[in-house]
């Protein structure tokens, strides 16, 4: 049988884990093993944190409809049931837009709503 030789092969992987783990501090730049450990957390945050930041926004976006909402005196679910009921399409993205730039718009939305 044929004697396989890594060395390339094992190089490159090598060099590709701790290109990935270049401005870690300490081992964790140096060593392959630690810096591929640490490259594999690296990305499993990333991942949850991708997934963090669509509800942050979310969660950011109901705080402004709700604080212009408490001063018409209209609770956010009450609104939120009145736009379905409507059938009024606007998600909170932009809902949250109009309460901070252009709140007419949102009063005018707020007066065809049966609340």
């Amino acid at each position: 049988m044929v004697r396989v030789k890594k060395s390339l092969v094992k190089k490159r992987k090598h060099k590709k884990i701790l290109s990935q783990a270049k401005g870690y501090r300490g081992a964790r730049s140096r060593l392959v093993r630690t810096a591929k450990e640490a490259t594999m957390h690296a990305g499993e945050y990333a991942f949850a944190g991708r997934k963090q930041r669509k509800r942050q926004k979310r969660r950011l976006w109901t705080t402004r409809i709700n604080a212009f909402l408490r001063s018409e005196g209209i609770p956010y679910s009450r609104f939120i049931k009145g736009l379905k009921e409507a059938d009024i399409i606007i998600d909170r993205k932009i809902l949250a837009d109009l309460a901070i730039s252009d709140p007419p718009v949102l009063k005018q939305i707020i007066s065809k709503l049966k609340l």
